[in-house]
């Protein structure tokens, strides 16, 4: 898999992780042989199988931010089957914090559930299931770490919803940034970018992560 250029060094040092990343690597690669098609209610009636995950690069790159923090506070938006949340976990185990991730279908949050008990990473992690938004809304702040994979058109309202829950230095990374023909990601950078307080910019790692550090002196 392309993927695995770049952000070479592998942090995943534990036996049993490995080998839990290796069968989500062994999906992605069989997904990524085959056509792409979109099961009937994918998005809204809980049959889509495909993992829409990000890459091994991204997950050192994510890993890399998150191990960095000081006991991180971590939101993960959008579990789907849990491929960025152990890497989210992981990195967040190593440097004495947590995760709370939100899917919104129950079948893909048991599927995560699962492959995090085997990593031996569940913890670490707080599984929600549940509406994104509504629930964030009604979460208490602050995060340091927050990543948004869900779905595009969601980007903006995410960002909306997650802005007051920000530690000063928070740093928000939004995936797939580089994906051609998607006007909801322009749309997302520029929102973020517009933001007091926020400096922000795409790297060219994996599909496009926006990586955006939010300064809470600067907010106002």
């Amino acid at each position: 898999m392309a993927d695995h250029q770049g952000l070479s060094t592998d942090p995943i040092e534990d036996e049993t992780t490995r080998q839990i990343f290796g069968l989500y690597h062994d999906r992605m690669r069989a997904e990524r042989s085959t056509p792409r098609s979109e099961a009937p209610g994918g998005r809204d009636g809980g049959h889509d199988q495909r993992m829409r995950a990000i890459g091994p690069e991204t997950g050192r790159l994510l890993h890399s931010i998150v191990s960095s923090r000081p006991a991180p506070r971590v939101l993960e938006v959008g579990t789907s089957f849990g491929y960025s949340t152990l890497w989210l976990a992981h990195a967040a185990k190593q440097a004495g914090g947590h995760v709370i991730t939100i899917e919104k279908h129950e079948y893909k949050s048991v599927y995560a559930q699962d492959m995090a008990r085997r990593a031996g990473l569940e913890a670490i992690i707080s599984f929600h299931v549940c509406d994104a938004l509504q629930s964030i809304r009604g979460m208490e702040g602050p995060f340091d770490f927050v990543l948004i994979d869900l779905w595009k058109d969601l980007y903006v309202p995410t960002l909306e919803a997650v802005l007051p829950k920000l530690a000063n230095g928070a740093i928000i990374a939004a995936d797939n940034m580089l994906r051609p023909g998607s006007e909801e990601v322009r749309v997302y950078a520029t929102t973020v970018r517009s933001l007091p307080g926020m400096r922000s910019l795409t790297l060219p790692v994996g599909t496009g992560v926006e990586i955006s550090v939010y300064d809470t002196s600067h907010a106002a």
